[in-house]
């Protein structure tokens, strides 16, 4: 029981589609204080609303628009990315190394072939003595 679980733990794929979750997430509440901090106000401040909100920023007919909270809101999403990646990514990353399986980066190069000079194929293993096609002793 318990090493299934483990397996299912520790799949690549579980693990990146967690990483991209976290990262949604985190880029959500960006967009949030995007939308709520520097647009809702522009828009309001357009529509001629005289409502104001707390803040720092700028006042445009009477609304707020919170630069600073905004700002927070980025500088928490790029610490939470370094969190994620260097407790996460990292860890993970070099642990399945250890497997030979390379996650979160450049996928493994195909192996190296050689092509036959009697048949011409060209998908032969590169320690390979003998065709597979054709049987012909390649060099």
């Amino acid at each position: 029981m318990f090493k299934g679980f483990k397996n299912f733990l520790f799949r690549g794929d579980l693990i990146v589609v967690a990483v991209g979750l976290v990262v949604a997430l985190a880029f959500s509440t960006l967009i949030s204080a995007f939308t709520t901090n520097i647009v809702t106000p522009l828009i309001n401040a357009i529509a001629g609303d005289t409502s104001k909100g707390p803040g720092v920023g700028w006042t445009i007919h009477g609304q707020t628009i919170n630069l600073g909270v905004f700002l927070g809101a980025v500088v928490y999403f790029l610490i939470f990315m370094a969190v994620v990646y260097f407790v996460l990514v990292v860890p993970y990353r070099s642990f399945m190394a250890k497997f030979g399986t390379t996650v979160f980066g450049a996928p493994t190069p195909p192996p190296a072939t050689k092509t036959c000079p009697e048949c011409l194929s060209t998908d032969l293993p590169a320690a390979a003595t003998k065709c597979l096609h054709c049987t012909s002793v390649v060099a």
